[in-house]
């Protein structure tokens, strides 16, 4: 983090929480475009690459449903408690 506000001064980074769900439901697709298109990596050059994410996009819009998300409230109130325990056992420690 501060290695890249030094290089960019008017950088403002944000921490967003641990459980964003947009972010999360954006790394789950990531990660099946890396294990349904990108791996192995054996495509002969740039523009390959770009043919087969776009035919993977058509084909992923055709039979994509929505994520199924488990995370409640009751579970993120669960996390907090035991970062927040954690972070105190951290302090007491230092």
């Amino acid at each position: 983090m501060q290695r890249l506000e030094r290089r960019w001064p008017n950088l403002v980074l944000v921490h967003l929480p641990v459980h964003a769900s947009w972010l999360n439901q954006i790394e789950i697709l990531f990660s099946i475009v890396q294990r349904k298109v990108l791996e192995p990596n054996d495509f002969a050059n740039l523009p390959e690459v770009a043919r087969t994410l776009n035919i993977f996009e058509r084909h992923w819009n055709e039979i994509a449903e929505p994520f199924e998300w488990n995370f409640t409230r009751d579970d993120l109130a669960a996390l907090l408690e035991r970062l927040a325990a954690h972070e105190h056992q951290l302090q007491l420690a230092a």
